[in-house]
């Protein structure tokens, strides 16, 4: 469910400790009726196991983009690479490396 502000349109966020929604925008306040607070709480937990590593989706070599990078397997200077977000939104992407001599895959983090 999606509540709107009614000065400028924005969409506006349920404030919790105040029990009221919010306009980022412009700042208008509306309380929240507490029958319906309910339906604006939305909660998932996710749980990894240490054991589950990282998923790679597998690909078309072909079609990958390649890095002038030094494997650290063979010392081969060229391998494929692809970013993928590997720990939470507000964190930098891992880069993915596979050498094309050796196969090796290993990550950047940056």
């Amino acid at each position: 469910m999606v509540k709107f502000c009614p000065k400028c349109g924005s969409i506006m966020v349920p404030d919790k400790n105040k029990g009221v929604f919010v306009c980022r925008r412009c700042g208008y306040e509306e309380p929240i009726n507490p029958e319906d607070a309910k339906a604006y709480r939305r909660t998932e937990e996710v749980k990894h196991r240490p054991d589950e590593g990282v998923i790679v989706v597998e690909q078309e070599l072909s079609t990958l983009p390649t890095a002038k990078v030094t494997c650290p397997k063979c010392g081969h200077n060229e391998a494929y690479w692809w970013e993928l977000q590997t720990r939470a939104g507000d964190e930098p992407s891992t880069i993915f490396f596979k050498c094309k001599r050796c196969g090796y895959v290993w990550r950047s983090y940056e």
